[in-house]
């Protein structure tokens, strides 16, 4: 019998690409704001899907959640659900980026430690996987400054449990996957075109299953990415932080 795997944000981008390619191996448990594009993606897939609807920015949901996955033999989760949002702090949306944080930052946090704890208690060697975005390893994004500070929190999270899981012998992997630009819904929700080339969810989920599998801890897709983060080490944080500037205002204004 398979076990299962729980996808957050399943609806659409990334996370819809991750159910696809982990239906063949696992059964799914996914997760999202809107049913009927779940109820869609289940009929494409050849398992067992368990659909459930919510909004994990309210964390009474994820504790009611939680107590039915009780019976549930979880082996890999993905934790996806995120958004962003762009322009200056002193003219966005509060309340759009406190439900920000409370995605990006809360729930992901009340997740992990959910899952983690029940995968240790059901002696699963199971995987992590957060979504978290190379504006984590960026640190200072100016025009999108609380949506960096959140990736920021997933990326340092990530490492330092992953620490903990080693040093505590447990079996259980996690990791941190880093994209740069995909070519998802991400722009539309955080009201801006991306400056720099997106690759495909379906290039990125496909990508970063590959290195979780291998147990790698920062998985970063584009290979253009990884070569702006190979220098970035050489620039001191004004300058970093200018040159994110410069991007994000194209993002904006152009």
């Amino acid at each position: 019998m398979k076990n299962y795997c729980l996808i957050t944000g399943a609806s659409s981008g990334i996370g819809r690409e991750f159910a696809r390619n982990l239906a063949k191996d696992y059964n799914l448990i996914l997760v999202a704001r809107r049913e009927d594009r779940l109820l869609e993606l289940s009929k494409e897939l050849d398992t067992e899907c368990v659909i459930k609807t919510l909004d994990v920015s309210k964390r009474e949901n994820i504790l009611v959640f939680f107590e039915e996955l009780k019976n549930y033999k979880i082996e890999v989760f993905i934790n996806n659900a995120g958004f962003g949002d762009c322009g200056s702090f002193l003219e966005t949306d509060i309340d759009k980026e406190l439900r920000m944080i409370d995605t990006n930052v809360t729930a992901l946090y009340l997740l992990d430690k959910l899952i983690l704890k029940k995968m240790k208690e059901d002696n699963i060697k199971g995987y992590v996987l957060n979504v978290g975005s190379i504006a984590g390893i960026l640190r200072c994004g100016p025009y999108m400054s609380q949506y960096y500070a959140t990736k920021s929190y997933v990326v340092s999270l990530t490492l330092g449990i992953r620490r903990e899981l080693k040093e505590g012998k447990t079996g259980i992997y996690i990791g941190c996957l880093c994209p740069g630009p995909v070519n998802t819904e991400f722009n539309k929700v955080a009201d801006v075109k991306f400056a720099l080339k997106g690759i495909s969810p379906e290039k990125c989920a496909k990508y970063a299953l590959k290195k979780m599998f291998k147990k790698k801890a920062v998985i970063v897709p584009s290979a253009s990415i990884r070569f702006i983060l190979f220098f970035r080490r050489y620039l001191t944080i004004n300058a970093l932080s200018r040159m994110v500037s410069k991007q994000q205002k194209r993002k904006i204004y152009e």
